[in-house]
């Protein structure tokens, strides 16, 4: 079998010095969304006598995998983030993908943010729509984006973006949104458990939740679990079953997992602690990393760009030599220009394990 053409695509990754392989983490845990320790600390319990077919579904939810428990929990789901009704996919990239693909039609325009991630990339391929990117967190150009746009408008940005950390501007999104008549879609997937009183998200945090149009809050970070809910409307909901293809032929996710992620919503909404952590460790990296080149963040995704991927390979490598494990983030992830090590902090995470991380940073 001649797979020269697979080669060939392989060795201009090599080349390029952006070649991944896969590596089993080791050292101190500074590269997981494991942001609150629910997976370190197994906090996840759902054992229970009794359960029956937890390992499996059986077939789509339009057939033989539709149960009680999915259902029930959907709706508890959805009362916590004061969403109308959920639906739940078997992870963040299905649920971005199934919506985007399906719900803006041809003759619409989707603007989102230039930094959006790659799930929503790839489900505005597959939409009938236009679409065109926005500055990055830029109101202005989003504004004339908006202007310039035919059709039914949908703006989608991320409330947290996954690699530079900084939160959007949903405020003002939301106002221009309500101005031109645009309906707005969040990505929450960096923001639940983190952000907010309860960890509910920048959404509700900022009293928006009635002025989106849908939010996507995924399972597998904080939450220590796997897949996604879109929070919207019954009529969004109704929607999606019908006409979204990720969730029609689909298998349904099985029980086990939902009764994860029912455990988990039962568990972080009064996690303040962790949280509060969160936010000392934050504050604490970015004053003792301040003569480094970091992106503008308040999360505990802290991005220190060191351009070049050969240049922020071997920094990565030095600090995992050290026992911490952070991963360095190559182009084409991330622009030319912008490699970065994504620094990801934690509620598990100690004080001393960040001024050492601090202190080995100056020296790259």
């Amino acid at each position: 079998m001649n797979e020269d053409f697979l080669r060939t695509k392989l060795q201009e990754r090599l080349d390029a010095e952006s070649f991944r392989s896969l590596r089993l983490g080791d050292g101190v845990d500074l590269c997981s969304n494991d942001y609150l320790g629910i997976v370190k600390n197994d906090l996840i319990k759902t054992a229970e006598k009794g359960q029956e077919k937890l390992h499996g579904s059986t077939g789509s939810r339009l057939i033989s995998g539709n149960y009680e428990l999915i259902e029930e929990t959907e709706k508890n789901i959805a009362a916590f983030h004061k969403a109308g009704a959920g639906l739940m996919f078997s992870s963040g990239y299905d649920a971005n993908l199934g919506l985007l693909a399906s719900v803006p039609q041809r003759g619409d325009t989707i603007i989102y943010d230039q930094l959006s991630h790659a799930s929503v990339r790839d489900g505005l391929r597959l939409s009938m729509a236009r679409s065109f990117a926005f500055a990055h967190n830029d109101l202005d150009d989003l504004d004339k984006k908006i202007k310039r746009a035919a059709g039914r408008i949908f703006v989608v940005t991320e409330s947290v973006f996954s690699m530079d950390g900084d939160m959007a501007p949903l405020a003002g999104i939301s106002a221009l949104c309500e101005k031109h008549d645009a309906l707005l879609i969040v990505d929450e997937a960096h923001a639940t458990g983190v952000v907010g009183e309860k960890g509910e998200g920048l959404v509700q945090h900022l009293g928006l939740e009635d002025k989106c149009f849908a939010r996507v809050h995924t399972f597998g970070k904080a939450l220590g679990g796997h897949g996604a809910i879109i929070a919207g409307s019954l009529v969004l909901r109704d929607y999606l079953v019908n006409f979204s293809r990720p969730f029609i032929y689909t298998t349904a996710v099985p029980a086990a997992t939902v009764l994860a992620t029912a455990a988990a919503y039962a568990l972080f909404p009064l996690m303040h602690k962790e949280r509060s952590v969160l936010n000392f460790l934050t504050a604490l990296f970015k004053e003792q990393a301040a003569g480094c080149m970091l992106c503008d963040s308040q999360t505990p995704i802290q991005g220190v760009i060191i351009p070049g991927n050969e240049k922020v390979r071997a920094a990565a490598a030095s600090l995992q030599a050290n026992g911490l494990d952070v991963r360095a983030i190559l182009y084409p992830t991330v622009p030319k220009g912008s490699e970065r090590l994504r620094v990801v902090l934690h509620a598990f995470n100690t004080e001393e394990e960040v001024l050492r991380l601090t202190s080995l940073l100056k020296t790259l």
